[in-house]
């Protein structure tokens, strides 16, 4: 089992580094001059290089990238071009609010795909079956703005039932929450429907129910533990999409978290603060997926088999 944790870990190294290399060199490739941008009109060009020079952008590009790769390693962001803070500060004041709407749409859409994942499969080719299969499809294509967007106009402007933006206590989580969560959800009740359909075909399964035991407990005490264990696997990817979802949603609720914050700096060319963002972001999606990886290894024995020889 270490064996496995260790591999993990090591396999961490290369995503970090792609990272850093697209994301350096794509905000490299901004169009414009980031030095010229912030630096006063009456500047002279010796003003422009000094000030090029205090905030390291001088000096060829491949040692620009090492030299921000070994602040990166020391834990220095950098500062914030606009906010005249460190980017970690920055991070850490926004992360709170992106990590509460990311986690409560990942509530959502368990909620909401689970049961519906379980009904589909036990009740197969039913109408009930199609009718979830249905609301999976409608949770995966629709744009997650365009409901926002209808979730405002529904529940705060015609209703006045929720607020349409901004933190004003836990009524205000549930809309962005939900418009986040549509998605996860659609994807979240196929994979539980296919699985649970894997599952109930099993012969322990068949056995439970030849000895007479109710099919209540059939699917919720035999089945449902197994059929679950594949939703392990892709719930770091669904924090990832969370996350990334987060960009959008943040922006049509006016909600102050890290997506926001990233288009903020991205607006205002605030290389340091948009580089620091996705990096802080990468790091804590790939210690996320490590966990994940680690939690299903334990819940797998055929992992555990396979690294423990």
């Amino acid at each position: 089992m270490g064996r496995y944790i260790v591999r993990r870990i090591l396999l961490m190294i290369p995503v970090f580094l792609g990272v850093s290399l697209v994301v350096f060199f794509l905000m490299d490739l901004a169009p414009g001059d980031i030095v010229a941008f912030m630096a006063p009109q009456e500047a002279t060009e010796e003003e422009i290089e000094q000030l090029r020079k205090e905030l390291g952008l001088d000096g060829p590009l491949i040692q620009r990238y090492f030299r921000y790769m070994g602040n990166l390693l020391r834990g220095d962001f950098g500062m914030s071009l606009s906010m005249k803070q460190p980017v970690i500060d920055v991070f850490k004041a926004r992360f709170p609010a992106t990590a509460k709407l990311a986690f409560g749409s990942i509530i959502v859409a368990m909620l909401i795909s689970v049961p519906l994942g379980i009904a589909a499969a036990t009740h197969h080719r039913s109408w009930l079956d199609g009718f979830s299969m249905v609301t999976a499809m409608l949770g995966v294509s629709m744009p997650s703005f365009w409901l926002g967007l209808l979730l405002i106009i529904l529940f705060a402007l015609r209703l006045g039932w929720l607020p349409s933006g901004g933190i004003h206590g836990f009524s205000s989580v549930i809309l962005p929450a939900i418009t986040l969560g549509a998605g996860q959800a659609g994807h979240l009740t196929r994979i539980t429907r296919s699985s649970m359909l894997e599952v109930i075909r099993q012969d322990y399964v068949r056995t439970a129910r030849a000895k007479g035991v109710s099919e209540r407990v059939v699917i919720y005490k035999h089945a449902l533990k197994n059929a679950l264990i594949p939703i392990i696997t892709i719930f770091g990817s669904t924090l990832g999409n969370a996350f990334g979802g987060a960009v959008a949603i943040e922006t049509v609720f006016a909600w102050p978290g890290v997506g926001r914050l990233t288009v903020f700096a991205i607006n205002h060319r605030d290389i340091p603060l948009a580089t620091g963002c996705i990096m802080l972001f990468t790091m804590i999606m790939t210690v996320t997926m490590l966990l994940v990886d680690i939690a299903y290894a334990y819940a797998d024995p055929r992992i555990k088999a396979r690294y423990s020889q």
